[in-house]
């Protein structure tokens, strides 16, 4: 944030009406002190490399250097702006969730979500400034659902266990569920590092959330919340080995 509290923004989009339409929402909001627009990528970094800017509302799908891909480069900035995606489109949430985004807006944009995305962003950039914070912001990343037609940030570590859904996944939580477009092959292996495992063709888990390894008539089934998960054939040596080392770990604390 500049030295008065307000924000400096920049939209990107290469579509002149939705640029048009989202610029006249954020100037019409107290918080945003400047903005800046750019056409496309290149305009972007250019605006970029004159001053500094809080936060960047990026479209995704756009010619050249698209959203994700820019998004990657202001990643490496030495002081990185805050991310929202702004799409027409919801198959980038994961990716846009990977890349640390603080917010994925839907188009039409309004201007109600867009003074949630400028909250969202005064928070993050404000409340995680001390290095315990943002290490446990690194570790603890958020995954966009959609939740009574807004995009939530859902933090990983509240998911509990993950159902395949087809093409989608379906996150569990203690409060309820929800879909996300992403693969459960997917979310495997980019959660593998936070201890989600692999039980069954259709189920991910919290390896420390299991209860109980239960054998019943039809194989072995593992107790998260309660809810009984069917652990496949091919799953259950691995899973029994990483209960046994999880559990040694505890041990020697």
């Amino acid at each position: 944030m500049n030295a008065s509290g307000f924000l400096r923004v920049l939209a990107v989009d290469d579509e002149p009406p939705a640029l048009d339409e989202l610029a006249y929402h954020l100037r019409a909001d107290p918080r945003v002190a400047r903005l800046h627009t750019a056409g496309d990528a290149t305009e972007a970094l250019r605006l970029l490399r004159d001053g500094d800017v809080d936060v960047v509302f990026l479209d995704i799908r756009m010619p050249g250097l698209d959203g994700m891909e820019l998004a990657r480069v202001l990643r490496r900035f030495a002081r990185p702006p805050a991310i929202v995606f702004v799409t027409a489109y919801d198959d980038g949430a994961v990716d846009a969730f990977d890349l640390g985004a603080t917010d994925y807006v839907r188009k039409p944009v309004r201007a109600d979500r867009l003074a949630e995305s400028l909250r969202r962003v005064i928070g993050s950039r404000v409340v995680p400034s001390h290095p315990a914070a943002l290490a446990r912001a690194e570790e603890d990343p958020t995954i966009p659902i959609e939740l009574a037609g807004t995009t939530r940030m859902l933090p990983r570590s509240a998911v509990r266990w993950v159902e395949a859904q087809g093409d989608y996944a379906r996150l569990h939580t203690a409060e309820g569920s929800h879909l996300v477009r992403v693969s459960l092959a997917t979310l495997a292996e980019r959660w593998a590092d936070a201890g989600f495992v692999r039980v069954h063709r259709s189920y991910l888990v919290q390896l420390k959330l299991i209860a109980e390894l239960r054998l019943v008539n039809s194989g072995y089934v593992v107790v998260i919340d309660s809810t009984e998960l069917p652990v496949s054939r091919r799953h259950t040596r691995e899973l029994k080995d990483k209960l046994v080392r999880a559990a040694k770990q505890d041990w020697s604390r």
